[in-house]
């Protein structure tokens, strides 16, 4: 798995740093999502993984993002796959979406209890959470009845990918 991160950084740093300059993040990331999907679909996969040429491959991928893809997007996947890496565009997409928490200074903090947190419970957590993060924080609130009380509080996903980024 840290092999696929390590190939598909570059492709999402790339990427990224093209649609911060367009102004267009919000665009790319809908792109990427979508060519992401394409790229877990099993037949897809067959032809990129199978007998067929990188130009075949190219082009059945590309066909199938259609106009959900601009043509820079068009450009971005041609290049992914002349270097046959269309297979790790679920982990570009992965790397792109922290960027972009991290430019938009938003950060996704998973709030496990033993209960299910009422309303006020998350907007009191949520606010302190934001002053002790400075960001913008979304919970992701899960129940664990394993637990006896209190909270297990995870954010420590985005702060390994900031050690590796630097947005400006």
């Amino acid at each position: 798995m840290s092999e696929l991160t390590t190939v598909a950084r570059p492709y999402a740093k790339a990427a990224f740093d093209f649609a911060v300059e367009a102004k267009a993040v919000d665009a790319w990331l809908a792109q990427l999502t979508f060519a992401a999907e394409v790229a877990k679909d099993q037949t897809i996969i067959g032809y990129l993984t199978g007998d067929v040429s990188v130009e075949q491959a190219q082009t059945i991928f590309l066909t199938v993002c259609g106009e959900q893809v601009d043509s820079q997007g068009q450009n971005f996947l041609k290049v992914m796959a002349e270097n046959e890496r269309l297979l790790v565009l679920p982990q570009v997409l992965e790397q792109f979406t922290a960027l972009k928490a991290e430019l938009d200074q938003e950060i996704t903090v998973d709030v496990t209890s033993a209960v299910k947190l009422e309303v006020a419970q998350t907007k009191t957590l949520s606010a302190a959470l934001e002053k002790r993060l400075a960001r913008k924080v979304k919970l992701n609130c899960l129940v664990d009845e394993s637990i006896i009380s209190g909270l297990v509080i995870q954010a420590s996903e985005i702060w390994s990918l900031m050690a590796l980024y630097k947005v400006n």
